[in-house]
């Protein structure tokens, strides 16, 4: 029985702390439906918005994937963030590595761009 506590208490403690270390350095992709932003907010960001292409995979918003799926992204301390996909692959793929995909945002021109690659030049994922 001593066995098993000693083993136990370590795993739950590591457990605890890493599920608390990420919890609280992650953000939340929310859709702009459910996250209800004011709508000055949101008219501003959407005109703001830096791509005319999905910041994930590189194709156009609103081109052969279908409607654009538009999402806020929030992160505790953070101003909100507007975040468009082409498709729905492309939000699953953003919330692997948030940071990486919001330094595109952050490192792009302030006027949407006709087109946009990535930094590695191609785009995460094809469809």
């Amino acid at each position: 029985m001593k066995i098993i506590t000693t083993l136990l208490v370590p795993a739950a403690l590591l457990l605890g702390a890493c599920s608390s270390g990420s919890m609280a350095s992650h953000g939340h992709l929310v859709p702009v439906a459910t996250a209800k932003p004011d709508a000055a907010w949101l008219a501003k960001a959407k005109a703001d918005y830096p791509f005319a292409t999905c910041v994930v995979s590189g194709d156009k918003l609103g081109g052969s994937m279908g409607e654009t799926m538009e999402y806020v992204y929030r992160q505790p301390g953070q101003t909100d963030r507007l975040v468009r996909f082409c498709c729905s692959d492309c939000p699953d793929q953003f919330v692997k590595d948030p940071t990486k995909y919001l330094k595109l945002l952050d490192a792009a021109p302030a006027k949407p761009a006709a087109d946009h690659t990535h930094a590695e030049g191609t785009p995460e994922h094809t469809h």
